[in-house]
């Protein structure tokens, strides 16, 4: 007797090509998350009420010859020039090709470039564009007029 294999038991020859695919988009997302995003915590109560504590954002990380740069009003993650091993995130109020002045929502539990001053370019790690957790207050998180942040699709 002659053992056969049924059609439909037969492994598809499309199959190692869909695994490469998968695997290099995979790689590409690895790569575009280490490279042009990243996440951050909020943590206590400097930017309220725009932001509160423990919600979650999406970073915009600067990506070489980006046209987008940090502007008036816009969300900024900077590394605190007093303790490199935290992130800060604040309103830009300034910028210049040095760096950029930051200052908290709610200044009387922040501490900013009033008590640092200007933070250098270099010390930048992006734009806080997406709050993605709590889900109740999840959206887009775009510049306002006059510099107020507001959420929503429009705009």
């Amino acid at each position: 007797m002659i053992d056969t294999i049924p059609v439909a038991a037969r492994p598809a020859r499309w199959v190692p090509a869909a695994s490469l695919v998968a695997g290099a988009l995979a790689g590409a997302s690895v790569w575009w998350w280490s490279r042009c995003a990243t996440r951050v915590v909020v943590d206590g109560p400097s930017m309220l009420p725009t932001l509160e504590p423990a919600d979650r954002l999406l970073v915009a990380r600067p990506v070489l010859g980006s046209r987008r740069v940090l502007g008036a009003g816009d969300l900024a993650v900077v590394r605190d020039p007093e303790r490199a091993d935290r992130l800060l995130v604040k309103r830009v109020t300034a910028t210049s090709p040095s760096g950029v002045v930051v200052c908290g929502d709610n200044p009387g539990a922040s501490r900013d470039s009033r008590h640092f001053g200007e933070v250098p370019a270099r010390l930048v790690v992006g734009r806080a564009w997406y709050r993605y957790a709590p889900a109740a207050s999840a959206g887009r998180l775009r510049r306002g007029p006059a510099g107020r942040l507001r959420r929503g699709a429009s705009g």
